[in-house]
């Protein structure tokens, strides 16, 4: 494949804003972001910065004429995924790439059923502590982007495209011989750390310290590696374990998306954590009542949140 010239972002989130200012501090060129026009005119007046760095942002819409995309990055939450892929749809052609940076296991799939690609590449993001607030975005970690075909022990021409160009931006990452099983290790990792952080409104300084919470994070993550077992992932307790060294090198001030999420009020991502624990665990035959729990608890927090206040009140 040719140099991936193209880009082209979905969603300015604290991972999405995180790689664009890389992007635009090293000059890739032609880096632009897909968005409904009102999310634009936001983005205008509000401006999104990083590090206190404004980002100098250029912006399309989905009627706007463009060169098709080389490389999409989708970077929205799973409930935003739908509006996404038909922001997307008009630049995606025969050769666009597209990185998922969603959590959960299933966003691949459903990208390349909507958008007609055969096999996406897989991908996600580990060792941030990445954080959005309004419209700021701060990070001490610049957070490892993992991706590439299911097995890469043959780098394939859109994986050799893709590492250039991170290569070129300073963005850290890594190609995994199996990637199938990385991505079931960080879904683990995110069902373990999302929802008991959330729960305990706890930053990841609590999971340094406390062997409470620590214990935690097994207990929920043990469930996956029964399901991984069923499908054939080979995932053990050595995964888990590997889980902790990542925590400890993290802010410890910062906190997971979902205790953000939750501190704001917002709908989290539960439903791809614990609940798809929960529903892989009923198709496997195999008790989840750790996931099953905290899917609740997590339900019923959400369910729970201040009502808005009403206009003119």
């Amino acid at each position: 494949m040719q140099p991936l010239q193209n880009v082209y972002l979905c969603g300015l989130g604290a991972l999405g804003g995180m790689y664009a200012s890389r992007f635009y501090a090293t000059g890739v060129e032609n880096v632009k972001v897909i968005a409904d026009p009102e999310r634009i005119r936001r983005y205008r007046d509000q401006g999104i910065s990083v590090n206190g760095c404004r980002l100098p942002l250029s912006f399309l819409a989905p009627g706007d004429a463009a060169p098709v995309a080389d490389l999409i990055v989708i970077g929205v939450k799973w409930h935003q995924l739908q509006q996404a892929i038909t922001e997307v749809r008009p630049f995606v052609g025969e050769q666009t790439v597209i990185l998922s940076l969603l959590n959960g296991i299933d966003s691949e799939e459903v990208i390349g059923r909507e958008l007609g690609i055969a096999q996406p590449l897989y991908s996600f993001v580990v060792e941030t502590d990445a954080g959005r607030r309004g419209s700021d975005i701060e990070y001490q970690t610049l957070g490892t982007i993992v991706f590439g075909e299911p097995r890469n022990t043959t780098i394939s021409p859109r994986v050799a495209a893709v590492r250039e160009l991170f290569e070129r931006a300073g963005i850290p990452y890594r190609i995994p011989d199996d990637m199938l099983r990385a991505l079931w290790w960080k879904f683990m990792l995110n069902v373990g750390m999302n929802p008991t952080s959330a729960i305990m409104g706890a930053p990841y300084g609590t999971f340094q310290k406390s062997a409470e919470a620590r214990r935690c994070v097994r207990m929920a993550c043990r469930e996956v590696l029964q399901i991984a077992e069923k499908i054939g992932i080979a995932l053990s307790e050595e995964d888990i374990d590997a889980i902790f060294p990542i925590i400890d090198r993290l802010a410890p001030e910062k906190k997971t998306s979902m205790l953000q999420d939750v501190e704001a009020h917002r709908k989290t991502e539960i439903e791809i954590f614990a609940g798809a624990v929960v529903e892989q665990g009923r198709r496997h035959g195999v008790a989840t009542p750790v996931n099953e729990l905290l899917l609740n608890m997590i339900s019923c927090i959400e369910q729970n949140y201040p009502a808005a206040p009403r206009h003119g009140a």
